[in-house]
């Protein structure tokens, strides 16, 4: 099987409402043809590489470059993990996690969209407290990082509902020319434990810890809720 040499295939975080997987073909035909439906107001930014701009079948096919690459790219010591996000069978968004040599920083990035349909029922927060508990009591990370346009209220207020901090502002030359403040966010593990309030379940993580660069046990502080 697929799994035996890219168990990543069979990582996946569980909540009450929603499973995140690693995305296969499958999903990746699913997530494509969700972009294309609307990710946004068509009169607002909020991501900054506006690649939800290029017409179709241009958008389709950058948005396959880039999840393909993730898998073509994957080392243990500079990774990016992209889960489909499912709700009642149905792909809903994407929820990303990523690092640069974590065995010694143990610091996690995120990032995320959600389908226009399905904005506005809660969905944002639940995914990304899903990869927290993946980065948190999965991998043992200390801390997790996060950024969203000074302007984009809902992305922040999942952050800070979380337990993130402000940890910065950093000025993005955008696409016209204009700056566009940029806001960072960090999340320590004490005050993600604080937090955590919507359970989750990690499952297919042991068959996988190498890839993260990882020992075969979790570190001794993890919070332990692998299956």
């Amino acid at each position: 099987m697929l799994t035996d040499y890219w168990p990543l295939f069979g990582l996946r975080v569980t909540t009450p409402r929603l499973e995140l997987r690693v995305a296969g073909q499958d999903e990746l035909f699913a997530l494509v043809e969700l972009a294309g439906r609307g990710v946004h107001d068509p009169d607002y930014m909020p991501f900054t590489t506006p690649w939800t701009r290029a017409p179709q079948p241009a958008m389709a096919r950058n948005a396959l470059k880039y999840f393909w690459s993730l898998w073509a790219n994957w080392s243990p010591e500079e990774w990016q993990l992209m889960f489909a996000v499912v709700h009642d069978g149905e792909v809903v968004g994407v929820q990303e996690c990523g690092a640069k040599d974590f065995a010694h920083r143990y610091e996690i990035g995120s990032g995320s969209w959600l389908g226009l349909a399905h904005q506005g029922k809660g969905f944002g927060t639940e995914m990304r407290a899903a990869m927290l508990e993946l980065a948190f009591a999965g991998l043992g990370a200390r801390w997790a990082v996060s950024s969203a346009l000074l302007d984009n209220a809902p992305s922040l207020a999942v952050s800070r509902r979380l337990g993130y901090v402000d940890d910065g502002v950093q000025i993005l030359a955008y696409e016209d020319g204009t700056p566009r403040p940029l806001q960072r966010l960090r999340l320590t593990r004490e005050a993600w434990l604080e937090h955590r309030t919507i359970p989750a379940e990690i499952h297919g993580l042991d068959a996988c810890r190498d890839m993260f660069g990882l020992a075969d046990e979790p570190s001794r502080d993890a919070v332990t809720t692998t299956r």
